[in-house]
């Protein structure tokens, strides 16, 4: 029982830390004069809550997956080779286009626009590379509990693009204009 009521817990405080990155983020995209994300002016503390947010929501994915660990019954293959994969796969592209981007324009500082490495090939490899991150810890664990953090999670990441496009046009202008029509947004 004692154990049920922690799976709940978590589940709830994954769920609701990925609502409230949605909900600033909705805000952003329906406010941009007022916007959350990204931030006009970064701050330590607006670092503190984005970041703690977002690993709120995936330490809960993990979390989940590792206490309801196999409730699914997915083929090893699926678990082993895509689950994993993706995870694998997902941190080294994510890694990757933190240090071409920098950690601090990661996190909502100004930066330069980056259009090269893995911007080529996708506007939002970071984004792109969290998703298959969480997508792959929901196969890995088969974990039935982790799937409601997952969809929330890939809900604000795929949000959040929408959010920063209008910010980089005002940020780049025609520079990120340009780009839009070269690179696609996701992949």
């Amino acid at each position: 029982m004692v154990m049920d009521d922690l799976k709940t817990l978590i589940l709830l405080l994954g769920c609701a830390a990925n609502l409230l990155l949605i909900a600033g983020i909705l805000w952003s995209i329906f406010q941009p004069e007022r916007r959350v994300w990204p931030p006009e002016r970064s701050t330590a503390t607006h670092k503190t809550i984005v970041w703690g947010m977002t690993c709120l929501g995936f330490g809960s994915t993990i979390i989940l997956g590792f206490l309801e660990w196999g409730a699914f019954d997915f083929h090893w293959a699926i678990r082993w080779g895509l689950g994993f994969g993706l995870i694998v796969l997902g941190n080294a592209v994510v890694w990757s286009a933190v240090m071409q981007l920098g950690m601090g324009a990661t996190s909502g500082d100004d930066g330069v626009l980056r259009s090269g490495g893995l911007y080529l090939f996708s506007r939002n490899p970071q984004y792109v590379a969290d998703i298959a991150i969480l997508i792959g810890i929901g196969l890995f664990s088969a974990s039935i509990l982790a799937w409601p953090v997952i969809c929330t999670g890939i809900a604000a990441l795929v949000l959040a693009v929408f959010a920063e496009e209008r910010w980089l046009i005002d940020r780049f202008g025609d520079a990120y204009r340009n780009y839009l029509h070269t690179t696609r947004r996701f992949l």
